[in-house]
């Protein structure tokens, strides 16, 4: 996902900064990191107040076997609904859950 496309999908929420992050890339508005792309998906921080809103939507939560010890890890990102990349209102509304997610975080 090229850094255009990015933009354009957060401009509801308001002009964003990339960074490269994990091999892949940290998309931050306000200084709080509110997603990230990686392997090409685009994914959104969600905690445990937001995440039962991704989770009834059918989002997924990015996990990953961990090398060192061989069990599975959740991490705070979740992915997008399909319907959302195609309606700038929705996308504005997840946007803004990732955004207080992440001052939540404190990061």
């Amino acid at each position: 996902m090229d850094n255009e496309r990015i933009a354009e999908l957060f401009a509801g929420l308001g002009p964003v900064s990339i960074r490269r992050l994990f091999g892949g890339k940290g998309i931050y508005f306000d200084g709080v990191i509110v997603a990230i792309v990686l392997r090409g998906e685009l994914l959104l921080k969600a905690d445990e107040r937001s995440a039962p809103d991704f989770d009834a939507a059918g989002c997924k939560q990015w996990t990953y076997t961990s090398t060192r010890h061989g069990k599975l890890v959740a991490m705070p990102y979740w992915s997008i609904p399909d319907s959302a990349f195609d309606d700038s209102d929705e996308m504005t509304v997840w946007a803004r859950r990732a955004y207080e997610a992440g001052r939540r975080a404190g990061k």
